[in-house]
């Protein structure tokens, strides 16, 4: 059993408590966070110790924290924690800096502990079919993805919440809070991403995020890729995965338990087959991905390590913001 502590005891920091109660592998004991006075009942009821601040945390002996904080702070709050010998499991995305994130991992790695970012639909098992379909020739060659993952964020905070810091909390609008999804699921099916090419406008609203972003990917692999994120809207998400023996298609309005996946293939003269719908068991990821973590860190085993996805993926966040102030494609360094 993982004993740690939730930092940030907000909408999302409540979730993963919830989401891990009952857990044989992680154990909520103990937390901070800047408005203690409304997380006080919260805490009471799940038998969370709440300290004065995150340094006084650091102090105690929990064996990990749990970062559901602003994106900004991220890395600071990774090297502190990494230097007082716990482990982290960080919400997504690891930083807005590509440099912070890269010196994050480093600290973790020199420290020994082990840091994981939550990009809970690697957990999917229709996602982690799809990788086997490509693994074993089933899709043919991979050719082109394309996604989108959509909602009212922008609607859903008021003027002057940090999620509305455009400049350091959500460059490239529901990027960060949205797109680094589809984003990671592309590099868990692709590979890592050459260069890329974006546009982002703010159309609904007079103040905060953009609401409008699009993107078109290069991958290292060869294939391209599309991606979307509209932050004033209905929900919705997709991503469809092209292979030169047919397509697969996941998405939906709800994306955090079950996924159905639809399949389409060519047959050995060339001719597309009936699409036909395949179930999977639904998945609460939240809870997979911090059991997931926990034993992990038990086993004192890396996730995130220099070089890895977790950081490529700020550095292609760090590329569609450059791309789309310079209206120009961007190389991902």
């Amino acid at each position: 059993m993982l004993e740690a502590a939730i930092v940030g005891i907000g909408t999302w920091g409540q979730n993963l408590v919830r989401s891990a109660a009952g857990s044989e592998r992680i154990r909520f004991v103990a937390g901070a966070t800047g408005t203690p006075a409304k997380a006080h009942e919260f805490c009471r009821q799940n038998g969370i110790a709440l300290s004065p601040s995150y340094e006084s945390l650091l102090q105690t002996d929990v064996q990990a924290v749990v970062l559901a904080t602003p994106h900004s702070r991220h890395c600071a709050q990774i090297v502190a924690a990494a230097q007082a010998g716990k482990h982290v499991f960080v919400e997504k995305p690891l930083g807005v800096d590509r440099n912070e994130s890269t010196r994050a991992v480093e600290a973790c790695q020199r420290a020994g502990v082990t840091l994981a970012v939550g990009y809970n639909w690697r957990f999917q098992p229709a996602l982690q079919e799809v990788k086997r379909m490509l693994g074993d020739g089933r899709l043919g060659k991979l050719l082109h993805m394309e996604g989108n993952f959509c909602g009212p964020s922008a609607y859903r905070f008021s003027r002057g919440h940090w999620r509305h810091d455009a400049g350091r909390e959500a460059p490239a609008g529901g990027m960060t809070g949205r797109g680094v999804h589809v984003v990671d699921a592309m590099l868990y099916l692709a590979g890592h991403i050459d260069a890329v090419s974006a546009q982002s406008l703010r159309l609904a609203q007079d103040f905060g995020m953009d609401d409008t972003t699009s993107m078109l990917f290069r991958f290292r692999g060869g294939a391209s890729g599309y991606l979307g994120t509209v932050v004033a809207t209905a929900e919705t998400w997709r991503l469809q995965v092209f292979g030169s023996k047919g397509w697969v298609q996941l998405g939906d309005v709800e994306h955090l338990a079950k996924w159905d996946m639809q399949v389409c293939l060519l047959n050995e003269k060339l001719e597309k087959l009936r699409p036909r719908i395949v179930d999977f068991p639904e998945v609460r990821t939240e809870r997979a991905e911090l059991e997931h973590f926990a034993e992990a860190a038990l086993a004192r085993r890396p996730i995130a390590v220099p070089g890895g996805d977790e950081v490529h993926n700020v550095a292609v966040l760090e590329a569609i913001v450059a791309s789309s102030k310079n209206q120009t494609w961007e190389k991902v360094r």
